[in-house]
């Protein structure tokens, strides 16, 4: 994600009157101190660019500009750079003081925005020193503004604060591929599809037709077969394939079949890591180890399939579970659009791969379970942890097992270079 080109990142612009807290504000959403805070007006002068990995919104650009009541000729200049930034921003963060109504200077900026469609955040800073004004909440939701009070001293409402921004990004930032940038053109690619009770008569379940379409989108070759002819179907091969998927039910078979110099994963990783934060969900993992036998779990499916006999959400995850803790847990489940409230409960959220939901959704989810301090991790990640084999499956993606599983990416780059 670090590599990431800044014209691929979500680029976020703060606007707001000097010393309103927006670098203050940059420091608390990052955790770190990248933006230099003072309390002397019009520190930052000149729009700054700060490409970030902030989870779970992943890479973004933030900018960082001049207070938009900057005096003097200089300052108008400034000003004027300042707005300049709107034309390259795709979402707005307005940075106000909770008990301050809106100036001339921010409504004008407010209208900018409406003209160029740009969506808006408003947050309403300093709630540590200062009340929120019912006034100016009241004022911005007329607006159609979503107004987050937050403290960028404490750290309250940073989360909140993530959550809003995730739902006001603009339509297309959540496309990304699946597999294809992973791929070359030419490179072969095998999919291993157990056909069982899940599987819909007469064609393959969402996550496989999507997967095979991007193979497809970007040139590569795409090879299926049954988790009965993983080994056959690999040495046919006239080429060594780039990459294996699985279903993740038959993972643990499919990691022993598969050369250790073949990358390997499955299609709900990949969903993992085009719906969600696959870090985030990879590290969500590591949770299962403090489980206890009568923890709270919640299974959060996004869609309502039908139920089948050993449906891997009702009974085959929690089996596995509960066989690693060794003693029953709480079940809880949902399904579809809903989200519990009392997350609060949970030792743990269980989600399915999200091919029914947008990545805004599932991000916002994992944003509210962090909020609540619940850790996230999803079908696939989960089964491949159970089974021991999770670095493996992370194989694919060396800068994300090196931050979970750094003595298995230590391992992995002195063999690749002898």
């Amino acid at each position: 994600m670090q590599t990431t080109p800044r014209s691929n990142r979500l680029q976020i612009a703060l606007f707001g009157r000097r010393n309103a807290g927006k670098s203050s504000l940059i420091n608390a959403v990052t955790n770190q101190q990248i933006a230099l805070v003072s309390d002397v007006p019009g520190t930052t002068t000149d729009p700054v660019f700060k490409a970030m990995e902030i989870p779970p919104l992943g890479p973004v650009v933030l900018i960082d500009t001049a207070g938009l009541d900057d005096e003097g000729e200089l300052g108008k200049l400034r000003v004027k750079r300042s707005r300049q930034v709107l034309n390259q921003a795709d979402l707005v963060l307005l940075v106000l003081e909770a008990d301050r109504m809106l100036s001339a200077l921010e409504r004008d900026l407010l209208a900018a925005c409406r003209d160029k469609k740009l969506p808006v955040v408003a947050a309403l800073n300093k709630i540590d020193l200062l009340p929120v004004s019912s006034e100016l909440k009241s004022e911005l939701k007329k607006m159609g503004i979503t107004a987050v009070p937050v403290s960028a001293l404490t750290g309250d409402g940073i989360e909140d604060l993530k959550i809003a921004l995730i739902r006001s990004a603009p339509p297309g930032w959540d496309d990304r591929p699946l597999v294809g940038d992973l791929l070359e053109p030419g490179d072969i690619v095998v999919l291993i599809v157990p056909i069982d009770q899940a599987a819909p008569k007469g064609r393959l379940i969402l996550p496989q037709v999507q997967t095979l379409r991007d193979i497809l989108d970007h040139n590569a070759v795409a090879v299926v077969c049954k988790d009965d002819r993983i080994g056959e179907t690999i040495r046919q091969q006239s080429r060594k394939p780039k990459i294996v998927i699985t279903d993740s039910q038959v993972f643990k078979q499919v990691a022993k079949e598969t050369p250790p110099d073949v990358l390997l994963t499955s299609f709900s990783i990949l969903f993992a890591r085009q719906k969600g934060d696959l870090a985030g969900l990879a590290a969500g993992a590591l949770a299962i180890d403090s489980l206890k036998p009568g923890d709270k779990v919640l299974v959060a499916e996004a869609c309502t399939h039908h139920r089948v006999e050993d449906d891997i959400g009702r009974v085959k995850l929690p089996r596995l579970l509960e066989k690693r803790v060794g003693g029953k847990l709480q079940f809880s489940w949902s399904s579809g659009f809903s989200f519990p409230e009392d997350l609060p409960d949970y030792k743990l959220v269980l989600h399915c791969g999200g091919c029914m939901i947008n990545r805004r959704e599932m991000l916002s989810r994992m944003a509210q379970a962090k909020a609540a301090g619940v850790p996230v991790v999803n079908y696939g990640v989960a089964i491949a942890y159970l089974v021991g084999i999770l670095p493996r499956a992370l194989s694919p993606f060396p800068e994300i097992a090196g931050q979970i599983f750094p003595e298995y990416y230590e391992e992995r780059q002195m063999k690749k270079h002898g």
